[in-house]
């Protein structure tokens, strides 16, 4: 089967994407789980890196799958990718990267932000404790929402001669019973929320204390500023992966992109850009992080 450039050039994104992902993620997985049989106990936020981790590992392979049969087996990507099992998996791993990437943005926010209010000064204090709550809770939710997707009747594709031009392949789709499936979607709008709220504080915060520092005394700010200055930057890009996956999983799900076309790819390589990126951004602002994966980079470059 001869692949259009276009379609090349999307695979060549994709796989850089995929492999990226696979190797940020697993870093994060075999980091955590390292420290876990090292000292029995594992601190929230490590906790929280774990599960961002799995989650995100599942998704990149979900990505996978799907475009490894949208390009080479196109026939039996409804039948393979929209099966009850496959679906189940996908909006699971969806679901819950969303929420456990808005527990961190809460996580942050409560740690990092310097309100004074009472009400958060008690958050603040117990966010620790309530981690592991968040966690099972939002584990719970994802389940729910995934198996609720299952049952949702879904629209298939039409194929107008699927191999005849490769390079917008037009294929139209049902979607006439759209309206269920992006009822359940709308759950998703709670971690979209909740990371919103969480995030639009915190930089509010950061950029406040970075003002005041810069407005005193040039040599009790520099140092501060800086880390503030870089904290908030990492906050803003963190905001940004997450709001265009969701916006291109909610495109993806309407089922309204055509097939295989630029539209397609586009959708499914900002999908991809999430997990793989944030997770890259997560490993470099933490130095217990960041010196082995340098470490592990620099002994590849040297063999």
């Amino acid at each position: 089967m001869a692949f259009p450039l276009s379609t090349i050039l999307h695979m060549i994104l994709m796989s850089t994407e995929f492999f990226l992902g696979i190797t940020v993620n697993g870093y994060l997985i075999v980091m955590n789980c390292t420290d876990l049989f090292k000292s029995r106990k594992l601190k929230p936020l490590e906790i929280l890196l774990l599960c961002i981790g799995i989650s995100r590992f599942g998704l990149q392979l979900m990505l996978m799958v799907q475009i490894f049969y949208s390009v080479f087996f196109p026939l039996a990507y409804d039948e393979t990718i929209f099966n009850e099992n496959m679906m189940f998996f996908w909006m699971l791993f969806s679901t819950i990267s969303l929420w456990f990437a808005a527990w961190l943005a809460l996580f942050y926010c409560f740690k990092i932000s310097g309100f004074t209010h009472s009400s958060f000064l008690w958050l603040k204090f117990r966010i620790s404790k309530f981690i592991l709550w968040l966690l099972c809770g939002s584990l719970l939710a994802s389940l729910g929402t995934a198996a609720t997707s299952t049952m949702v009747e879904l629209p298939k594709t039409e194929y107008n001669d699927v191999f005849r031009n490769t390079t917008l392949q037009r294929t139209t789709a049902n979607t006439e019973k759209n309206n269920d499936l992006l009822f359940v979607n709308l759950m998703l709008f709670l971690p979209l929320s909740v990371f919103v709220v969480c995030t639009s504080m915190l930089s509010i915060s950061l950029y406040k204390h970075t003002h005041q520092m810069q407005s005193g005394p040039h040599g009790f700010s520099n140092v501060k500023t800086e880390a503030h200055i870089k904290a908030l930057r990492t906050i803003i890009t963190f905001f940004c992966f997450f709001m265009s996956y969701f916006a291109a999983f909610m495109a993806n799900m309407t089922f309204r992109i055509p097939y295989r076309s630029n539209q397609f790819f586009l959708i499914k390589e900002i999908m991809a850009a999430f997990p793989a990126g944030h997770s890259l951004i997560l490993i470099m602002s933490n130095p217990k992080l960041r010196e082995p994966f340098r470490r592990i980079l620099c002994f590849k470059k040297n063999q």
